[in-house]
């Protein structure tokens, strides 16, 4: 049962990291320009860091999706969702009124969205641990 738990936590982390990078790569200077409403960069690392979260999450997808370095891909996917819950933690505490950024729509940033990215946090901490169920 367990291996199937991780199968489908290792599929809906795949699906949700390439959605991410699909809606943003359309339109990436919306997307720096939500990184840079942050306040957490210099402008001029801007545009490499929003292209590198776009990259990570790509990356991220499609070896999860294809069941190639399993935990190494969710530990990095782990790693950079507990970036933006940081990232966004901080922006809420300062007052920062801002959009998400997430999945390339105008959504404001709330604790709310703390508390997704949190949850998704858990599956992908699963998987790094444990390895992607079926197919490990």
């Amino acid at each position: 049962m367990i291996r199937w738990l991780l199968l489908a936590a290792r599929l809906f982390l795949a699906g949700i990291f390439l959605w991410a990078a699909a809606t943003k790569l359309p339109d990436m200077a919306t997307f720096a320009t939500d990184v840079a409403n942050y306040r957490l960069l210099p402008p001029a690392l801007v545009p490499w860091a929003a292209s590198a979260v776009v990259g990570v999450e790509v990356v991220v997808g499609l070896a999860l999706l294809a069941g190639v370095w399993l935990r190494p891909a969710a530990l990095a996917g782990a790693l950079l969702l507990a970036f933006f819950t940081g990232g966004l933690s901080q922006a809420l505490l300062r007052g920062i009124d801002l959009t998400c950024g997430c999945f390339g729509g105008n959504d404001p940033a709330t604790w709310l969205t703390v508390v997704r990215d949190l949850a998704m946090l858990v599956p992908a901490v699963a998987v790094a641990w444990r390895g992607g169920g079926a197919n490990r």
